[in-house]
């Protein structure tokens, strides 16, 4: 994709902004204006008369007409034996906006899990943000972090509007490795990035789980990637998208010596599992001739490749999915979407068709000027202020305000871009 013009990018941003803005607002419940009052020397209207009575079904009315049978009542559905959107819809009464979140039951939560150490407290309530502008179902996030900075993740999330607040729930843990030398776990690659490997091992009452890196962005609902665990089949336990679409740029297909997955590696940033399965599953390796545990497989590969491994845990998950790649779902790049997917050109085809689904910022480029466009939609989202509802009658037309400001969007990109990609790039 080739921008005509420098200023291509600050204006659609600025557009979006705008309109997410304005998508964000939260249509509230206003009362309808009062009727007006009749003078009180206006003609009254006659009083209804008294309805015809129905003794019985099949008798007569008053009026000798026959009168209707009544229809057997239905019987009430059990809430166990309706889907999320029937629940929804019988909970909602009339005029009510949409809400999942206010009735579905916990076991249909998602869950989302991410660790944040250092200096990371920002970034995650950013992509916390995003993941609650958008999505639509009830989550629960589970935060690993380290005691300094427990409070003051409680405290921000608490001080979120009430009509967002009701979109989730959290609960924070501290950072803990069941097995091996957890000071040897903690400095693994990044601080407290090894966290995610014992997420199947802490969290043992949660089913299924998305993990996602601090510095990633949600661009559509949380919903849309969670739908991928339908798409498993029988032994598929995670779903991951490579690291490099194109092998003789991509890193573990040049430098890595250690075994990784497919030709390219995967890229653990954001991960989809089924940690029930996880907990079952017996893993094929080359440190005993039988399988292992999860629990029991991590620290004698980690202690077998320690001197080999380039980026910690990810480098880890590579090699137990080289041995058991059958466990493995990879889901198109457009899910993962970093700055190697065009900073050599754009090799993401997924993204190019569809768009990003989900950003995820590795690199640093949330914070310098190497990549602007990321940087910019980080900024977008994290300086969007949360808006309470709108109790007002604008407030229940919002397709007057966004209806120029999407043509206005499409005009400027129309001008402003040319969606043509493919025979003059590098690769």
């Amino acid at each position: 994709m080739k921008l005509r013009s420098k200023t291509a990018v600050p204006l659609l941003l600025a557009l979006s902004a705008l309109l997410l803005v304005l998508l964000t607002l939260r249509t509230g419940r206003t009362e309808p204006p009062a009727p007006p009052v009749r003078p009180a020397s206006a003609p009254q209207r006659p009083p209804p008369s008294a309805p015809k009575l129905i003794r019985n079904p099949g008798t007569f009315t008053r009026s000798g007409q026959s009168a209707q049978r009544h229809r057997p009542l239905r019987p009430r559905l059990r809430a166990s034996s309706l889907g999320a959107a029937s629940l929804e819809k019988l909970a909602r009464r009339p005029g009510e906006p949409r809400s999942f979140h206010a009735v579905l039951p916990p076991k249909l939560w998602i869950h989302l899990a991410v660790v944040a150490c250092g200096s990371r407290l920002e970034e995650t309530l950013v992509m916390l943000k995003s993941a609650v502008l958008f999505s639509h179902r009830k989550m629960q996030f589970h935060i690993f972090t380290e005691e300094s900075l427990k409070s003051e993740f409680d405290k921000q999330l608490r001080q979120w509007p009430d009509s967002y607040t009701k979109k989730f729930e959290h609960r924070i843990y501290p950072i803990t490795f069941s097995v091996g030398n957890s000071q040897e776990w903690k400095k693994l690659f990044k601080p407290c990035a090894a966290q995610r490997l014992f997420l199947p091992v802490i969290l043992k009452d949660v089913d299924s789980l998305l993990y996602v890196d601090t510095d990633v962005l949600f661009l559509r609902p949380v919903d849309d990637i969670w739908k991928f665990l339908r798409q498993f089949n029988s032994t598929q336990l995670a779903a991951m998208a490579p690291e490099h679409e194109i092998p003789k740029i991509g890193w573990y297909s040049r430098f890595a010596q250690h075994p990784f997955y497919g030709s390219t590696g995967i890229n653990s940033g954001v991960m989809l599992m089924n940690l029930t399965r996880i907990r079952t599953a017996q893993f094929k390796n080359n440190v005993i001739p039988t399988g292992l545990a999860w629990e029991d497989m991590l620290y004698p590969l980690y202690q077998k490749y320690k001197n080999v491994i380039t980026w910690g845990d990810q480098d880890l998950l590579n090699i137990i999915f080289y041995f058991n790649p059958e466990c493995l779902y990879v889901f198109p790049c457009q899910w993962n979407y970093r700055p190697d997917h065009c900073m050599y050109g754009s090799n993401c085809k997924g993204a190019e068709l569809e768009g990003v689904s989900v950003l995820h910022g590795n690199r640093g480029v949330y914070h310098d000027d190497k990549q602007p466009t990321f940087k910019a939609l980080y900024e977008a989202i994290r300086d969007l202020k949360f808006l309470e509802t709108v109790h007002t009658l604008c407030g229940r037309i919002p397709q007057v305000f966004l209806k120029q400001i999407e043509k206005t969007m499409k005009r400027a990109y129309e001008k402003h871009v040319i969606i043509h990609v493919g025979s003059n790039q590098m690769y």
